[in-house]
């Protein structure tokens, strides 16, 4: 059981490792012409923050997901890694 749930934590790390290190690449290859390709993406979420005051404390809400080609292309590779492993 324990097997099971640390592979499972493997995989969120390694998914989200190779998110963070696609959308590197991708930022980094829209100043590259025949590259930029890579940087086509879309964003979405709480464009502005969602602010909730209740006199004492005051708690700010926000979520925005940028994803491009290259953070696809960085989740693929990280789903082979998985498998490979």
């Amino acid at each position: 059981m324990a097997t099971k749930s640390r592979n499972t934590w493997f995989l969120i790390v390694l998914v989200c490792a190779g998110l963070v290190i696609g959308g590197l690449i991708g930022q980094l290859a829209s100043q590259i012409s025949w590259l930029n390709w890579l940087s086509y993406g879309q964003e979405f979420g709480l464009a502005e923050p969602l602010t909730l005051d209740l006199s004492v404390i005051k708690i700010t809400f926000g979520f925005v997901v940028n994803i491009n080609m290259a953070s696809i292309i960085g989740i693929a590779i990280a789903l082979l890694i998985y498998r490979w492993l």
